[in-house]
């Protein structure tokens, strides 16, 4: 009786006992959220705490827009704890096998061949693609075969980062830590479904702008421009001259053809970090974002829900700064 009373309360609560019990002995999270789309996330940065982010917005994803959400993590495989700082482990790839959208969130990983397998499988099959903040130097790989995903690579220039999400590591455009970013719509892209419900000055964060080349590539199309602020307030003015002359895109969407000759919707920001998710416009831009790439744009609200899902103590960005002793159980449940 106490056994059957205990689970009425977790279904009550929103949470499925499957995915409590296996908790204890899996290296990712899970939050499922209905019958919608299949949502891997995969977090592994050093700096920009994507191992916050990316569960929130999973939390979203599944809470108030019925996704299926499994988030992955940097995993140090003596402790089992989450540590951006290993670059070779990211367990559960394997999730991608049979999933409907990817959202990437690396930095510099040099993932082993059985891990990268799975990504390099998953961005060739067509499938859409979603890339934020680091992703543009999402990896780093060391040896053959998927060297050439790196995002030095003169080989396939630029690297995933540069031929699947439009742009490689160039640069900090605004000053790293004391210059903030305001997006401001691209000019005719107001009507674009994934700004619905979205305005200038609506996003902002600390992060600075990257900088990018114009012309993006192909037929990439900015969607929101990162105006540089002269400080750390999203009341901050916009600093004079050529910063801001022309104005970078902080996000863009385009296509990407891969070995199964599909063409798959690909969308970037170059914002993303746990403090900008604090901004209920970029949180909003990120779950449209979603609908978007997985074909479901018509189901975009005029106002997407995007209310935060429980505690959520963003950390300052800051190379080391993680919290450390956690683990993916730790970030269990609504």
């Amino acid at each position: 009786m106490r056994f059957a009373f205990t689970l009425v309360l977790l279904v009550v609560a929103g949470v499925g006992f499957p995915l409590l019990a296996r908790a204890a002995d899996q290296p990712w999270v899970e939050y499922n959220g209905g019958q919608g789309p299949r949502v891997v996330l995969i977090s592994g940065d050093e700096e920009y705490r994507s191992e916050e982010a990316l569960p929130q917005l999973g939390k979203i994803l599944a809470k108030h827009h019925g996704f299926r959400a499994t988030v992955l993590f940097a995993v140090d495989p003596k402790t089992g704890e989450i540590d951006p700082n290993v670059r070779n482990n990211i367990p559960g790839l394997e999730h991608l096998d049979d999933a409907d959208l990817m959202v990437i969130f690396t930095r510099f990983r040099d993932l082993p061949e059985q891990q990268m397998k799975h990504i390099v499988d998953y961005v060739d099959s067509g499938r859409p693609v979603i890339g934020i903040r680091t992703a543009t130097h999402a990896f780093d790989i060391k040896s053959s075969p998927n060297a050439h995903w790196g995002w030095r690579s003169k080989e396939w220039e630029g690297g995933f980062g540069r031929q699947v999400l439009g742009e490689t590591w160039i640069s900090h455009h605004g000053k790293h830590g004391k210059q903030s970013t305001r997006g401001i719509i691209a000019p005719g892209m107001q009507d674009h479904p994934i700004l619905r419900g979205i305005h200038d000055g609506d996003i902002w964060g600390p992060t600075d702008v990257y900088g990018v080349r114009l012309p993006l590539p192909g037929d990439s199309k900015p969607l929101v421009l990162g105006q540089v602020l002269e400080n750390m307030s999203p009341d901050d003015k916009p600093v004079a001259g050529k910063q801001n002359d022309p104005m970078l895109p902080i996000a863009w969407t385009k296509s990407y053809t891969g070995s199964a000759g599909k063409a798959a919707r690909v969308f970037t920001s170059t914002m993303g970090s746990a403090q900008d998710m604090e901004s209920e416009g970029y949180r909003r831009l990120l779950v449209n974002a979603c609908y978007w790439a997985a074909g479901l744009e018509d189901k975009i609200a005029a106002k997407s829900n995007v209310e935060l899902v429980g505690p959520y103590e963003a950390h300052p960005f800051r190379a080391g700064g993680a919290v450390k002793g956690k683990k993916p159980a730790d970030l269990t449940g609504y």
